[in-house]
């Protein structure tokens, strides 16, 4: 593939800051193209945490054809890999052709081995790159919202939705907020009992900030006391939930359920069609959960091409490596967590 790419001269370029629109409309073109592979991410990502940008296109006919955002990430606990894209559960190269695609992974690869990694990841939704290695531990969750918010609740299993009718009697209520304060103290706890250190309250600010409507953060509360908090995203058809969590008594509130069920609610009532529950590890708890709401997991085709390692990298919280440090972290009082855990979740990706 690399001598056909040279003696075509596709030419790779790299982002710069005043391209993103004419990027992003490759990615309104590109049916494989997901909310993470928006140009926005470029700024979020370098402003929060600061790791180098690699975001590659090709051009045909002035318009770019085909886009691979890629991130540098060198932690001593977690290795140090180029990345499509980290903090993100999609990524991978896409386009209109299946050519200018694959000279943006030979592109990548040149920089891989110039970088001098351990892995470059391309975390593609659907499908694997050939002869690359995979990894088995994720899986996504993906289903239609129906316009008659009666047959979305009939769809949920019985169990589940009894929790969801729970805690409306309970007379939780939903809020959508232009800040990130309540969303973040909710999610930031429910983390480090997950034994997770959080992402810095600025990387959420900044989101919201960049994405502006498509970035909704929803505040439920009971008697006016916030207990849990989930920030989407909205992509087209589609609505992803992806930072969400509560506080301790946000179980016996069922919020997480009526957290949930609101957030499929804003999306029908805006028209959207499709609810992404996002990724999960293969009999996670968070699998489990998405699973007696009634989803079906579906693989990820997550692809790697080794530099330096010799193997597919397992930074998962189920590796025996770092099985105290998840213990240990789960039993840090709260505060110290959130002020100790930014330094360390930006080295996560």
């Amino acid at each position: 593939m690399a001598a056909a790419i040279d003696q075509l001269a596709v030419e790779v370029k790299q982002l710069t800051p005043n391209e993103f629109a004419q990027w992003n409309q490759c990615v309104d073109r590109c049916d494989d193209a997901t909310f993470f592979h928006r140009a926005e991410w470029f700024d979020v990502i370098s402003r929060a945490f600061r790791h180098t940008p690699y975001y590659l296109y090709t051009e045909r006919d002035g318009e770019v054809s085909a886009i691979l955002p890629l991130f540098h990430t060198k932690s001593v606990l977690f290795g140090n890999a180029l990345t499509s894209v980290p903090f993100c559960v999609y990524g991978g190269a896409v386009g209109t052709n299946e050519i200018d695609r694959q000279a943006l992974i030979h592109e990548a690869c040149q920089i891989a081995a110039g970088l001098n990694v351990d892995v470059l990841e391309l975390r593609n939704r659907c499908t694997p790159e050939q002869g690359w290695p995979g990894k088995e531990l994720y899986v996504t969750f993906r289903r239609e919202i129906d316009p008659d918010p009666d047959v979305n609740m009939k769809n949920i299993p019985r169990k589940q939705r009894a929790m969801v009718r729970k805690g409306i009697k309970l007379g939780l209520t939903a809020r959508e907020d232009q800040h990130v304060d309540d969303m973040y103290a909710c999610y930031a706890e429910s983390v480090r009992n997950l034994g997770t250190p959080v992402f810095p309250k600025r990387y959420f600010a900044i989101l919201k900030e960049v994405f502006g409507d498509d970035c909704e953060v929803l505040s439920i509360t009971h008697d006016g006391t916030p207990v849990a908090g989930v920030m989407s995203f909205y992509f087209k058809n589609e609505v992803l939930p992806y930072y969400g969590g509560g506080v301790f008594a946000a179980r016996k509130l069922y919020a997480n359920d009526f957290m949930y069920w609101q957030v499929m609610e804003n999306a029908r009532e805006k028209g959207i069609t499709l609810f992404d529950y996002g990724r999960s590890k293969v009999d996670s708890g968070s699998y489990r959960f998405k699973k007696h709401w009634g989803f079906e997991p579906v693989p990820l085709a997550y692809s790697y091409h080794l530099v330096k390692a010799d193997a597919v990298p397992n930074i998962s919280p189920n590796n025996p490596k770092y099985r105290i440090f998840v213990d240990t972290w789960r039993k840090l009082p709260v505060g110290i967590a959130n002020r100790v855990g930014p330094w360390l979740a930006r080295q996560l990706g």
